[in-house]
């Protein structure tokens, strides 16, 4: 059996099961869920109970100063990930942290930074790449089966009630860019590669929401492919596909698509070959989030080998930098009316 990693998981909320149901199953792989903390007690508690985790706290200082973690998941809001993550950094506690990784471009080089410095192992819960479907799309494209990736469309649209599990959503100034954005824009760069620069629109289509829940977003990227990134929170259509993310790929020489399903469309050397891409479903998953609760599982699963390996996590915190990077230009696109060059610090 694999050495064993002592995990620490802060914030036990409404995502944050998928966290702990990922742990407990990856204990052969390593993973040791040794301590469970949330600033509401009953939250904490219960989690532990229901996880079989031997000890909770109210106060992330008193759990990271009193175990011995080999690693502490942050899976709370992005408002408190600056002080959660230093603290981890103060006791040399690798760290994993919920996406969106800060409240600003500002704040998460900081972090970067600051656990650059100190050598201490951080990495940003950027779970969409991880999807299986994604991970087979991925695949495709790098395979050279479509020849060079040059024009894209990626797109996430619900309308499934997001608020009433997240119902803080719902008062965000800076809404679907950094809930929803932050995991397109990182596929976009995942398939495409970096980008040069981009224009955005944004709307506010339901009253009720204080940002901006609908963003549509146009990139150019550094090796010359154009992608059409966007995503709403107020889509009518039926069927509604949540929470899948549909893809168009075109490349020199086929295509790949990802349709409803999902399924998986790839036209190379003049023939179309079609199957399923949709993600195993796991004993404590449920349809339709089956899909996002087995990628926190691979996503989980990656960092801790990545961990175990002495190396940084394919969505280390400065790998998100450049995602972040591009959420901050889609803002300052939509604000100017002009296409944006992402600035990613250091």
């Amino acid at each position: 059996m694999a050495e064993r990693i002592a995990v620490g998981v802060v914030g036990c909320g409404f995502f944050a099961r998928n966290h702990l149901s990922s742990w407990r199953d990856l204990a052969g792989e390593g993973a040791a869920l040794a301590a469970v903390c949330d600033i509401d007690p009953a939250k904490a508690s219960a989690a532990a109970e229901v996880f079989g985790v031997p000890r909770w706290y109210s106060d992330p200082e008193r759990m990271l100063a009193e175990e011995r973690l080999g690693l502490v998941d942050i899976a709370t809001r992005m408002d408190t990930h600056r002080e959660l993550v230093g603290r981890a950094i103060k006791h040399r506690v690798p760290a994993i942290v919920q996406k969106p990784f800060g409240p600003d471009l500002a704040a998460c080089a900081a972090m970067a930074e600051a656990a650059r410095g100190a050598g201490v192992f951080l990495a940003i819960h950027e779970n969409f790449r991880f999807q299986a479907p994604m991970r087979r799309l991925i695949e495709v494209v790098k395979s050279g089966a479509i020849g060079e990736a040059n024009w894209a469309r990626i797109s996430f649209r619900t309308g499934y009630d997001i608020y009433k599990g997240q119902p803080y959503l719902l008062t965000e100034q800076r809404f679907v860019i950094l809930d929803l954005g932050c995991h397109v824009l990182d596929l976009a760069r995942a398939l495409l590669g970096e980008v040069e620069h981009l224009s955005a629109e944004t709307q506010r289509r339901n009253p009720r929401v204080r940002g901006e829940d609908t963003a549509t977003m146009l990139l150019r990227h550094r090796s010359g492919a154009v992608s059409m990134v966007e995503c709403t929170y107020e889509s009518r259509r039926l069927p509604d596909t949540f929470p899948e993310t549909l893809i168009e790929i075109e490349g020199s020489k086929g295509a790949v698509m990802l349709r409803p399903g999902p399924v998986m469309e790839v036209t190379a050397s003049g023939t179309l070959t079609t199957s399923e891409a949709d993600a195993p479903l796991l004993p404590w998953a449920e349809r339709p989030w089956h899909i996002v609760q087995e990628s926190v599982f691979a996503t989980c699963s990656h960092m801790l080998a990545a961990l175990r390996a002495g190396r940084s996590a394919d969505t280390s915190a400065d790998d998100n930098l450049k995602t972040f990077a591009l959420c901050e230009a889609a803002y300052e696109a939509m604000a100017t009316g002009r296409a944006v060059a992402p600035r990613v610090p250091g």
